[in-house]
């Protein structure tokens, strides 16, 4: 299988299960990978923000592709994310997960010293000039606190710098820019990371969805994209209030005591365990793993959505 242009469908970004003593739990992640083929999925993105790649070192990250590559071969497209704050670390781990077998990078702009829009331009440049395969922007600026400019993006997509967006920003009338700007660049996939707006984000001509909650119900997010490109849009709207009540479970985390990060992954991991996908729902350190109160809340959530 060629790499796609432009990619489409449901991409969920993979979990990544670890042991109690968090190394990669390879065999419960085969078995996550399976699920997510067996609902459907369009495609595979691996160390993102949901695989919790900010909290694996390196080795764990090679190790992700190494078993996904080497599971499924050519199945399903590979993305993996190559994501760190300066360009000579990012290059550094293309050159890791490429060789590993992905078939795209995916890439923030840098982060930790604020960036100037040129500077972020130089880095993506130079990326996609050292790198074997295409390029897909990250834009996700909670996590790297600052916005991808539209301009930016599709100047970048207009050079062939740029394969893609993930725009994870939660900004659709920006997302809806990208969308429209995109159609003159052939091949270019404008991809959502907001699960809770992908019927919106389709009936825009978004490409495709890249959503967290995919792990727990690929059926639930394949079902709504099926619906939208058949132009059933009551049908997907159906769907997406679904999902939308089933997302609640990100919440089950006491901030008082955890991180949104903490709640959401927990809650993720709790549903694939409760599910029996996954061994342990054990997150990364300094993660706070959920209660067993809070877990309970989980099953509330996928029972309700008819999936325990």
């Amino acid at each position: 299988m060629t790499f796609p242009a432009p990619l489409t469908g449901v991409v969920p970004p993979v979990c990544t299960p670890l042991t109690p003593d968090r190394e990669v739990d390879v065999p419960s992640l085969l078995r996550l990978v399976e699920h997510l083929v067996e609902g459907g999925v369009h495609g595979l993105f691996l160390l993102g923000s949901t695989s919790e790649a900010a909290f694996l070192t390196d080795r764990q990250r090679r190790e992700v592709v190494e078993a996904v590559v080497g599971h499924i071969g050519r199945q399903l497209p590979v993305l993996a994310g190559a994501i760190d704050m300066t360009t000579p670390r990012v290059l550094d781990h293309v050159r890791a997960v490429t060789a590993a077998g992905a078939q795209a990078v995916v890439v923030t702009a840098p982060f930790y010293a604020r960036t100037h829009p040129s500077e972020i331009v130089h880095h993506f440049r130079r990326i996609a000039a050292a790198s074997p395969v295409p390029v897909i922007a990250y834009d996700i600026p909670s996590a790297v606190h600052s916005k991808l400019p539209t301009e930016v993006v599709l100047g970048l997509a207009a050079d062939g710098v740029l394969a893609g967006l993930k725009d994870s920003s939660g900004d659709l009338a920006a997302f809806r820019e990208v969308v429209t700007g995109a159609r003159a660049h052939a091949g270019f996939s404008a991809l959502t990371g907001s699960e809770l707006l992908v019927d919106s984000a389709l009936a825009l001509g978004a490409d495709g969805v890249v959503p967290g909650l995919g792990n727990v119900d690929p059926h639930g997010y394949v079902r709504l994209y099926r619906a939208a490109r058949a132009g059933d849009w009551q049908s997907a709207r159906d769907e997406q209030d679904r999902l939308c009540a089933l997302f609640g479970m990100v919440g089950v985390g006491d901030p008082a005591r955890m991180g949104g990060s903490s709640s959401a992954i927990g809650a993720f991991k709790a549903a694939l365990h409760l599910r029996g996908i996954i061994d342990c729902p054990v997150t990364a350190e300094p993660q706070v793993p959920l209660s067993g109160g809070e877990v309970e809340k989980v099953g509330k959530f996928l029972a309700g959505a008819g999936l325990l």
